[in-house]
């Protein structure tokens, strides 16, 4: 369980209606299986051990006798399997049917939770059998020991932080008022479903669309397991519909399941950091709640749950194009506020020939074109300096040419030089005072042209430039509205590429060679052939990877060793370890060295999850030490 992430389950065994002996067999044999593959949480369907479909055969006493029998059974040969697991049985309490869940461990019946609401509509009728849950937590004996009865029961193991699990039973995750919103706010991170859902057209995608809002409603995990073709067809059909739920998004799911099991690590870490993290989640209200404490082993999990290289990213096609949409809608509705807000007579874009300070343009492109403005009043500005490329300067101005904007080269060199010489600067000396001159004398080009036309500068850094400090201070660090400053850069490439692959403008070619362009500062002096010398990556590491850290020690909280290793695990095959945390220990070292430069950013819309603004989601001190995410 290190790092929080804790391997769980759901099946649906082979089963025979009432055929207790043979539903038991398999149950054990699943739990057994499941023990080998070192699952710590397993769950099997409603009425598991009977089968949901007994219906009138469930006031059989001959029937109830061998479901506790069978449990018992059960039970005693799953005693050396280190698994807490939830089977469904029928259990008599007091001349009442109860349709329940039983929790095992260690050869152990830990508690009995009963099902809160019967059903009895259309095919079902619950009602006919069994009653529903009482309030309040009561005691029933179970060959010879008294176990625990009752709803408000939580199932932990102390030692593992965010490791507390409730039940509901089918129907009671339909209800207006499920019980697992009571279980969440009395302290259940997971959430487990023991369910007989039929299987009907429609029916499949409104069960999954509701277990991942409810699961990220509650912010936990939800795992789900329904019954199988082995239940009775007289009336239904039951598909073994197995999903589990992190948080609303899909750790692994499968319908028509067959009897295999469904395997997935969740991070129980992870669920307690976004609690934390939504301040309009309530206090922990377990008044009445039973807690039962176990002890599981410590495992140290090989991952098989995927993590995506690109996290800003969706990995779908269709979703990435929706997703680029709304983003540069986004983008462009923040800079056309701004626009009509300060009643700028034009919109200055410093237009370098690289991936951000296009998207830019095309952002203000848009929003020129919402506010039915002329786009000449858009000024692209290339300031050619000692690094500059002719395949850089090329594009620019295909670029700007292709979206009907007006263009202005202004060559910095002659000032850039006049600088070196006022400030004693030997030009020899390629260091940072050569590069960050350079960078300060185009912000004062483009603040300069902005005054001369009543314009806004708009800004071109992205969030993983932020992220890194990747800027110079006062140089291109500095706007007056930076439309990407919540875009990381894997994200930028994306965005591009919708354009030109959409043939924005008509500006496909020239958006396709600046994708396929070195990422660049251009401060350097060019390559004799007069390629870029200064690739961007080769200096900070690769762009992937900090995005990677960046979403994971920033959004998520994580620690530096746990984002390690899931780096190692997401980009196998790519990049070895210790060019992983080589990468790593320079994303730490430059985000805390660099905080200052985040703690006076200029204006720029938040589209994103993760954002440095100083004004609303990133207050940090610019002299915190970094001794605790040191790797």
């Amino acid at each position: 369980m290190k790092d929080g992430f804790v391997r769980i389950a759901a099946v649906s065994p082979q089963l025979r209606v009432v055929d207790c002996d043979f539903n038991s067999d398999n149950i054990i044999e699943k739990v057994k299986e499941a023990d080998s593959k070192q699952v710590k949480l397993l769950v099997f369907p409603e009425l598991s051990i009977t089968s949901y479909t007994a219906n009138d055969l469930f006031k059989q006493d001959v029937l109830l006798e061998a479901s506790l029998d069978s449990l018992a059974r059960i039970a005693e040969e799953t005693r050396e399997c280190d698994v807490l697991f939830y089977v469904g049985l029928p259990i008599r309490v007091e001349g009442k049917l109860y349709n329940t869940a039983a929790a095992l461990f260690h050869g152990e019946v830990l508690c009995f939770i009963p099902k809160t609401n019967l059903p009895n509509y259309d095919e079902f009728y619950e009602k006919r059998w069994f009653t529903p849950a009482f309030s309040g937590i009561r005691s029933i004996n179970f060959r010879g020991k008294s176990v625990p009865f009752g709803t408000d029961i939580i199932i932990r193991d102390p030692s593992i932080d965010g490791f507390s699990v409730a039940c509901e039973i089918c129907e009671d995750l339909w209800v207006p008022q499920p019980p697992s919103t009571r279980h969440a706010l009395a302290g259940a991170n997971i959430i487990v479903n023991l369910s007989a859902s039929d299987e009907l057209i429609g029916k499949e995608e409104y069960r999954r669309d509701m277990i991942k809002v409810m699961s990220g409603r509650l912010i936990s995990t939800y795992i789900y397991a329904s019954a199988g073709e082995g239940e009775s067809t007289t009336d239904m059909v039951f598909t073994a519909h197995n999903m589990i739920v992190e948080n609303g998004s899909i750790l692994n799911e499968e319908n028509f399941a067959g009897d295999d099991l469904l395997v997935a690590e969740t991070d129980v870490f992870k669920l307690l950091h976004e609690r934390m993290n939504t301040s309009t989640y309530p206090d922990v209200k377990d008044e009445g709640y039973l807690k039962i404490d176990i002890k599981l082993e410590r495992v140290d999990y090989k991952l098989t749950r995927h993590f995506s290289r690109y996290p800003f990213v969706p990995s779908g096609e269709k979703e990435r194009v929706e997703r680029c949409e709304k983003i540069i809608t986004l983008q462009s509705l923040g800079l056309k506020k701004r626009i009509k807000h300060t009643n700028a007579k034009s919109a200055v874009v410093g237009l370098s020939g690289g991936l951000d300070s296009t998207l830019a343009l095309l952002v203000t492109v848009k929003a020129f074109d919402m506010l039915g403005r002329d786009r000449k009043d858009i000024i692209a500005v290339t300031m050619p300096c000692f690094g500059t490329t002719k395949r850089t300067r090329s594009n620019a101005e295909l670029l700007a040419t292709a979206l009907k904007v007006s263009f202005k080269e202004v060559n910095i060199t002659k000032s850039v030089r006049q600088h070196f010489e006022d400030i004693g600067h030997d030009e020899s000396v390629t260091d940072v005072t050569y590069e960050n001159s350079q960078a300060r004398e185009r912000t004062q080009v483009l603040m300069d042209i902005a005054n001369q036309c009543g314009g806004l500068v708009i800004g071109t850094g992205d969030l993983s430039e932020l992220a890194l400090g990747w800027a110079t201070y006062n140089g291109d660090h500095m706007s007056m509205y930076g439309v990407n400053a919540s875009i990381p850069k894997t994200l930028v490439r994306y965005l591009v590429k919708y354009f030109a692959d959409n043939n924005y403008s008509g500006a496909s070619e020239s958006l396709y060679d600046i994708l396929a362009t070195p990422v660049s500062p251009e401060l350097l002096p060019a390559k004799g052939d007069g390629t870029i010398s200064q690739v961007t990556e080769d200096l900070v590491g690769p762009y992937e990877l900090h995005d990677f850290f960046l979403f994971y020690i920033v959004r998520l909280g994580f620690a530096p060793k746990k984002v390690l290793r899931l780096a190692v695990h997401s980009f196998e095959g790519v990049y070895e370890e210790e060019f992983i945390k080589k990468w790593l220990s320079v994303f730490t070292r430059r985000f805390f060295a660099m905080q200052f430069k985040r703690s006076c950013l200029p204006d720029g819309p938040k589209v994103g999850s993760v954002t440095f603004s100083p004004r609303s989601d990133w207050r940090m001190p610019s002299d915190a030490v970094r001794t605790l995410w040191e790797i």
